[in-house]
């Protein structure tokens, strides 16, 4: 007994400490991604992407499988139990999230669709409604994918094979505008339909948008069916990929013409189409643009862009060996500029960014870039921008006024720059140079779709299906459940006159040889049930990394997961004869129906806590980003206080909001309120002295006082939510018994059966 207690007590200290343990991990971890999610949006990564995840936090129930699933890293994360979008601005629309989401809780949509006057209107065949003939696809109907450019272009072709008519011979049925993935998908499956077609490039080379990005750039990292090629199902550099279509293109002799610069089309009174290029018009029954979203790259607008040391794109960084380059920009392409020409012997390289961090970038470009800082090989100054470019310099502002806040310098060599003015808010550099990239973006192809026909108003665009909460979803799993406990309720009051009899009186009954456990229909029931908890626990395989996206979708199973699990429980009640035992079998079945109990707390109970500590995380956020946003109108001290108070309510909610265990959340917040209320006079008496208008006082004090409010009352639903959330510990444990005692009572019916077919009996 005493060495019993002993290690009893021991293991019990070990579970609490590693519960302690784990608890301060997650509110770590929780605390870093709403920082991370805090910085995004101040520098503006809510402003510029195309696609954006959407949680339905009435349904997420914090199983962690979007997170892991998608393949841009950072862009969501869990926090108080449910996924949260922290890096949107990464989103480019791979939708692994929504597909893999085994509940339907998760959403990829174009951002701000309603309004958006950067997106053309389409209709379901990629044609654009207000010129009937004309086809977008690609990168210029918002979809940033290669997959996703290699569809569209199938796609335009196979609605364009539907249309051919009996056409003289001299008309082409399709003219495709880009050599992109698009246009060469729709050039590739117009050839294999049998159309006349032709397929026009500026450029000299194949790739479209593809083939200016640099060296060596992973590109394709996803399955696509290439068409009449086949299945692309490895990973490929920007190479690779372009080596590859290139040959294609060669083999199956496509009709295509480089370096034709495409002007405009416009609508033929035949209901044709002709197409304007720099080598003159094209007649076509209809017209394909894959045009991308960039166009021409976008400039600065400086005094010394013109010189030929500017350039606009990198095709070979070794060219550049031993110079002095600046890349301006602040995405994926101007990192992996800079990455690249830093990797050159001898170079020395300078990213300026007008904002005052990077906030869509790729996780691995991200990664690279903090070493190559770190290593010396690369500096970056932030917040800053061109002024003038020069034949030997280039001159920079840096600070308030040069595209963001006051900026900073990371891995800064010293002696590379000057300091040339003394202002406190805003500094004027001079860098030595030799090269300039330039790769801010590029103009949008907006204005040329429009004159041929394209309408990009948002009241002509159809409107896409309100995204709203749909909730758990329990009423119709509560209907689907009722219905089969009422079926089985039916049968067993149908054989009520066997049921109602006592145990030991039922082997005389003529239904025992059906209905007994043993027998018949009842032994029946009982191996359906063991094949039900089979299946059910598959739900658990198929969750795993090494199974993603592979057996049907996630949302199928899960639903298989809940009907398993109910069709389980109402079997073995049959198979148990209604009577279950004091015998593995019974053990087995209230296993079973602990099982269920537990899984349907977290699937259709859980949510709603963490949903209201979300509710409120998201409402702080908002909170203090509309602080930032008013306070930027301010005079210089009235913004200086605004920040200043920004600051010290940080450090207020830290200390309620981010404490590790309930006893120390509860001291912080009786102390905090009245460390909250000091902290306020004192900024109040302060912002007076300084000579803050009394309005903008009071303004700045109010919003305070809510922020921390809303704080304090997401750290309450926080703790709910981690005491609920017991349940996946229950759930996880209780599924281990039921697989040892199923396992268990199957090998004992097994062997009791065998026992008694060989002539055996009980004393």
């Amino acid at each position: 007994m005493t060495w019993a207690l002993l290690i009893g007590i021991a293991l019990a200290l070990l579970a609490a400490l590693g519960a302690a343990f784990a608890r301060r991990t997650e509110l770590a971890r929780m605390q870093r991604a709403l920082a991370e999610r805090d910085r995004s949006l101040r520098a503006g990564a809510g402003d510029t992407q195309l696609s954006e995840p959407v949680v339905d936090l009435s349904r997420c129930m914090g199983c962690g499988t979007c997170v892991r699933a998608c393949p841009e890293e950072g862009v969501l994360a869990l926090v108080h139990g449910q996924a949260t979008v922290v890096r949107g601005a990464r989103c480019v629309g791979h939708a692994v999230c929504e597909r893999e989401c085994p509940v339907g809780a998760i959403t990829v949509t174009v951002k701000n669709l309603a309004e958006r006057r950067d997106v053309p209107v389409l209709d379901e065949r990629l044609e654009a409604p207000s010129a009937p003939g004309l086809f977008l696809a690609g990168e210029v109907t918002a979809h940033a994918l290669i997959k996703t450019a290699i569809e569209h272009g199938s796609a335009v072709a196979v609605e364009v094979a539907k249309r051919r008519e009996s056409a003289s011979v001299d008309e082409l049925d399709l003219c495709i505008v880009g050599a992109g993935p698009a246009g060469l998908a729709c050039a590739l499956e117009a050839q294999r339909l049998g159309l006349r077609y032709v397929l026009i490039e500026q450029e000299d080379e194949l790739g479209g948008t593809v083939a200016r990005y640099p060296r060596r750039k992973l590109v394709l990292v996803r399955p696509v069916e290439l068409p009449g090629v086949g299945k692309l199902d490895s990973e490929y550099e920007k190479e690779e990929l372009i080596e590859l279509w290139r040959r294609v293109a060669d083999e199956r002799a496509l009709s295509i013409r480089c370096g034709v610069r495409f002007e405009k089309t416009e609508p033929r009174g035949d209901g044709g189409w002709r197409v304007h290029t720099s080598a003159g018009a094209i007649d076509a029954r209809h017209a394909c643009l894959a045009l991308g979203r960039r166009g021409s790259p976008r400039k600065l607008g400086v005094p010394g862009e013109q010189l030929a040391k500017v350039v606009y794109g990198l095709s070979d960084a070794a060219s550049f060996q031993g110079r002095r380059s600046l890349v301006v920009g602040g995405g994926d392409s101007a990192v992996e500029t800079a990455l690249a020409l830093a990797a050159q012997p001898e170079s020395r390289v300078t990213l300026a960014y007008r904002r005052e961090a990077f906030f869509r970038l790729r996780t691995r470009n991200q990664e690279h870039v903090d070493a190559a800082v770190r290593d010396g090989r690369l500096d970056v100054l932030f917040s800053t921008r061109v002024v003038a470019i020069e034949p030997d310099r280039v001159r920079l502002v840096r600070g308030e006024g040069a595209g963001g806040a006051e900026g900073r310098v990371d891995g800064q060599r010293d002696g590379q720059l000057d300091d040339s003015g003394e202002a406190e808010a805003q500094r004027e550099l001079e860098l030595a140079n030799d090269d300039v990239f330039v790769l801010a973006g590029g103009t949008s192809p907006v204005e040329v779709l429009e004159r041929s026909g394209v309408s990009f108003d948002p009241a002509e665009r159809p409107a896409a299906a309100p995204l709203f909460e749909r909730g758990t979803g329990v009423l119709p799993a509560l209907a689907a459940a009722t219905g089969l406990a009422l079926a089985a309720l039916g049968f067993a009051l149908w054989n009520s006159d066997y049921y109602f009899l006592p145990l030991d009186e039922r082997p005389m009954s003529s239904k025992h040889l059906e209905l007994g456990p043993d027998r018949g229909l009842g032994f029946a029931l009982g191996i359906t049930a063991a094949v039900l908890i089979v299946v059910n626990l598959l739900y658990v395989v198929r969750r795993s990394a090494a199974f993603a996206r592979a057996w049907g979708s996630l949302s199928g199973w899960m639903t298989s997961h809940v009907a398993t699990g109910v069709g389980a429980v109402l079997c073995a009640l049959i198979h148990a004869a209604m009577a279950p035992q004091d015998s593995l079998g019974g053990h087995a079945l209230w296993a079973l129906i602990a099982l269920l109990a537990t899984g349907a707390i977290g699937r259709y109970v859980y949510a709603y806590v963490p949903r209201a500590a979300s509710g409120r995380e998201l409402e702080l956020a908002e909170v203090k980003l509309r602080l930032e946003r008013e306070s930027e109108a301010w005079e210089r001290v009235e913004r200086g206080f605004a920040d200043k108070v920004r600051r010290e309510l940080e450090g207020e909610i830290e200390r309620v909001q981010w404490k590790s265990s309930l006893l120390g959340r509860v001291v912080a917040l009786v102390r905090g309120r009245r460390e909250l209320e000091r902290t306020l006079g004192r900024l109040e008496a302060e912002g007076r002295r300084d000579g803050v208008a009394e309005a903008r006082v009071t303004a700045v004090l109010a919003v305070a006082r809510r922020a921390h409010g809303t704080a304090v009352a997401a750290a309450h639903y926080e703790d709910l939510r981690a005491l609920i959330e017991s349940w996946r510990w229950l759930h996880r444990w209780v599924a281990a018994l039921l697989v040892v005692l199923v396992a268990l009572h199957v090998v004992y019916a097994l062997s009791y059966g065998a026992f008694l077919h060989e002539g055996g009996g009980l004393d």
